[in-house]
């Protein structure tokens, strides 16, 4: 008689991935409207958009009075260093969330290189979220620089302190399933080591993108070493999601079904319109205007902050549509509003967060007057500009498997499920 597969017991805060088709983390599309937007369509789960621990650490935490999420804001560190590019000296929304809408929903991706800085950021935000995932497959140089995303995989010693360190000090403590999301490495044989060590971490789960880090979006997703991975992770107990390429809902649970995986994340395409998380049984993908109506109704909800809103929708909104074209020349909400014939519906509130955030024609300074009046402050005070980030040293903390031992640990025979069509 065979046994239940085993599973790493989800705590009672958390979520588990499996038999879920998620929106993928992404910067820019990853912010709260976009993630309500794909819950509105059927995501199961969202993640936020890669938020750096060093940025979390030493925010503060308010309920928004005027839309209730919770916001998690500090002074920009240019305002604090230099106080001619904002008088004012207005705090920045570093990570915002619908407590409400998202309960239960939304897993916070953590950008780290430090397990105590993981711990400290991650603890912030933990009361909030259904997740706490660690980005080791971001490949772009904000990341990396830093020591990382994708330079995590090539210094598995400190990605697998860092995954220990989250579990046993926010996991435990907050009753929450930590993850990971890696890329592929070179071969299938050191992605199936690297795997085989993160699942001994105590991790709940590990979303896999499948492509390396070298390779860009353009590039079709690598799938051959899925099966392989997907094996590691249920003889660990892990769930394991899939990324790459997953166009719509009704794929995900197919390549699931074929690959052996227990879910899906879906990112290009659901920035694209995020109706996708829709079966085609229930209504399958809406027309993009629909969508965008939904979108603007969210951002105004959360009083989004403005350069987003106008990224989201030159995603959503064809390219040579009318509505696309006229959208750089709009300077707040009531002017898109407008552009989009939906004064009746939003015309109000789009007023009212115009008011509140400062927007509209002839509202703020504009980029060039912003950069010589700091060139000026600058001038004055002979300040210098920041220098980059020291990347840090490979990790000296004891993980239990070395970068030397993944590279020369003999793999493990392939089991029959491994190999199955």
């Amino acid at each position: 008689m065979t046994g239940s597969p085993k599973r790493v017991p989800i705590p009672r805060n958390g979520v588990d991935y499996r038999g879920k088709v998620v929106l993928a983390p992404m910067v820019r599309s990853g912010e709260l409207p976009m993630r309500l937007l794909a819950l509105k369509y059927g995501a199961d789960l969202v993640w936020g958009p890669e938020t750096i621990d060093r940025a979390m650490i030493g925010t503060t935490t308010r309920v928004n009075p005027h839309t209730s999420t919770v916001e998690f804001q500090r002074l920009p560190s240019n305002g604090q260093k230099n106080p001619a590019l904002n008088p004012e000296q207005k705090a920045s929304v570093i990570y915002r969330l619908d407590p409400a809408r998202e309960r239960g929903r939304l897993v916070f991706q953590l950008g780290t290189a430090s397990p105590g800085t993981a711990v400290e950021a991650a603890a912030l935000v933990a009361p909030y979220v259904a997740g706490i995932d660690v980005n080791a497959g971001c490949p772009k140089p904000f990341s990396t620089a830093g020591g990382m995303g994708a330079a995590l995989l090539r210094d598995p010693d400190r990605l697998c302190a860092i995954l220990r360190a989250l579990v046993r000090d926010v996991g435990a403590r907050f009753a929450l399933a930590v993850s990971v999301k890696i890329r592929l490495l070179e071969t299938a044989e050191r992605t199936e080591r690297l795997v085989r060590a993160l699942c001994a971490t105590g991790i709940a789960g590990l979303s896999v993108h499948c492509r390396t880090t070298p390779m860009r979006p353009r590039e079709p997703a690598i799938r051959d070493q899925l099966r392989i991975i997907a094996a590691v992770c249920r003889e660990a107990g892990v769930a394991c999601v899939m990324n790459g390429d997953v166009t719509g809902r009704d794929e995900a649970e197919k390549l699931v079904e074929e690959y052996g995986v227990d879910g899906a994340m879906i990112a290009t395409a659901a920035e694209k319109n995020p109706s996708v998380f829709r079966a085609e049984k229930d209504g399958g993908q809406a027309h993009w205007k629909e969508v965008v109506r939904e979108y603007m109704r969210f951002a105004l909800e959360v009083d989004n902050r403005w350069a987003n809103t106008k990224f989201s929708l030159g995603q959503l909104m064809p390219g040579k549509s009318d509505e696309c074209k006229a959208l750089p020349k709009c300077k707040g909400y009531t002017e898109i509003v407008e552009v989009l014939g939906l004064e009746e519906e939003l015309g109000e509130r789009a007023a009212e967060v115009d008011k509140r955030m400062g927007l509209g024609p002839g509202k703020g300074e504009s980029r060039a007057q912003k950069r010589a009046r700091a060139r000026e402050w600058r001038e004055e005070h002979g300040e210098q500009s920041l220098k980059k980030p020291k990347v840090p040293e490979p990790s000296k903390e004891a993980s239990g498997i070395s970068s030397e031992a993944i590279e020369h640990m003999p793999a493990a025979p392939p089991s029959a499920s491994a190999v199955s069509v």
